[in-house]
């Protein structure tokens, strides 16, 4: 697939180079036509020319005595012989110049009609071509390992591992002995009734998304059109969701100390500074939350379903992670992100659920809103989790300087957000502030 992709690049860069030398070469032969038909046109005569008045300067040219009176009219025009020296030369240097200009002007006009069709020629032969079956982006599977997916097959209850607002997870183990989680999400038009630029545009987002490879990102490995239903073909994690481990906190059914919370924060933020940063073109998440985030063994977390809320899941934006821009119909960016991931740390620090009815009571109504008001009073430490506290009492100031940078993340005006990009290492380094 990527051999593919940098074949195709290749194969457009020689396209366009060959287009612009075509672009030069139409310009030059219309230009020298119209030169030619310029210079071809019927030379002057100068005994064929009469001017009704000499005025004074005229007179003053030519000199009185070669002004005639030919009845009764002033200024029959004199003869060749007796212009001026460099008459000639000056009309022929004009209509050389004319001949030039306009010569450029048609030869111009005629190239860029030319190359707007050679463009539009070109990107009707590089576009993107439909799939029929799976679109396989990881090489360990092949399209017939996963055929058996095209009916629906595997997807049993008893290997039902995650539900969500969009659909279901399941575990499969493949013939190979790879193991997936497959995300069948209903609640979609059915794909024979979309469109076809539609239908090529889901398959270029899904390709741009295939291609993505981080440690700390479910990495998508392969998608299959179902009747009425996407199923996603991902890599599968073996713990839980950041969500699920934050409900058992609160339960008080799980402990998790500063530094394992504030290594899930800095994976967060290095995934998002991966996806916004050196990924081409640019993935933003548009769905982040703690339902979106797996734990591993080791609690290492992985950004799953980043990017499908646009085409596949849209408006699917979790409550009290959205950032407010979103609701005002404002184009979705890497600060969007950004919002979402402040609100995660959040929870992280505090262990409270942003749509908890406490924060229907206090200013603003929002986690941000209270957690911003806490920290200009500098009564922070009020809001942190009593679990992370208890047994680290030394690491408070990271604490503190974590519940800033949430703050700051939290920000109502994206531009007053910081990137990911300058996220990964203030998080890094909390002990060096």
């Amino acid at each position: 697939m990527l051999v593919g992709s940098l074949c195709g690049k290749v194969r457009m860069t020689r396209t366009r180079a060959f287009c612009m030398h075509m672009w030069i070469l139409v310009w030059y032969i219309c230009g020298i036509l119209s030169c030619g038909d310029a210079f071809q046109v019927r030379k002057w005569s100068i005994n064929h020319v009469t001017n009704p008045v000499l005025n004074g300067e005229a007179q003053r040219n030519f000199g009185s005595s070669q002004v005639i009176k030919h009845d009764g009219i002033l200024g029959q025009s004199p003869s060749p012989s007796r212009l001026p020296s460099g008459y000639n030369v000056r009309h022929r240097s004009r209509r050389l110049v004319l001949g030039i200009v306009f010569g450029s002007l048609t030869g111009l006009a005629a190239a860029g009609i030319v190359a707007t069709f050679m463009r539009a020629a070109v990107i009707y032969l590089n576009r993107t071509p439909l799939i029929r079956g799976p679109i396989v982006f990881d090489p360990r599977i092949g399209p017939k390992v996963l055929s058996f997916l095209g009916q629906g097959g595997c997807l049993d209850e008893a290997d039902l591992v995650g539900v969500g607002p969009n659909g279901r997870v399941y575990k499969a183990n493949l013939d190979n002995g790879v193991s997936v989680a497959v995300k069948r999400i209903n609640g979609v038009e059915a794909y024979d009734a979309l469109s076809t630029s539609v239908k090529r545009q889901i398959q270029e987002e899904l390709q741009v998304i295939g291609k993505v490879r981080h440690r700390n990102v479910v990495s998508l490995q392969a998608y299959i059109r179902h009747t009425n239903a996407h199923l996603l073909v991902c890599d599968f994690v073996s713990k839980e969701s950041l969500g699920d481990a934050m409900k058992r906190i609160r339960d008080n059914q799980l402990q998790l100390s500063w530094p394992m919370r504030h290594k899930i924060a800095v994976g967060i933020v290095v995934g998002l500074q991966y996806l916004h940063f050196q990924c081409n073109p640019q993935v933003t998440h548009c769905n982040l939350k703690p339902g979106n985030i797996l734990l591993d063994d080791n609690y290492e977390p992985h950004l799953a379903d980043f990017g499908l809320s646009r085409f596949i899941m849209p408006n699917s934006g979790a409550a009290g992670y959205v950032a407010p821009e979103c609701y005002q119909g404002c184009r979705y960016t890497d600060k969007s992100d950004v919002f979402s991931f402040g609100v995660v740390l959040a929870v992280l620090l505090t262990a409270k659920d942003p749509t908890d009815s406490f924060f229907n009571e206090v200013p603003g109504g929002s986690i941000g809103c209270w957690l911003r008001r806490l920290q200009q009073s500098g009564k922070a430490i009020e809001a942190l989790d009593k679990g992370i506290i208890e047994g680290g009492e030394d690491q408070e100031e990271e604490m503190l300087m974590a519940v800033r940078i949430a703050v700051a993340c939290l920000a109502d005006v994206p531009a007053d957000r910081p990137s990911s990009a300058e996220l990964a290492p203030m998080l890094t380094q909390l002990h060096s502030f």
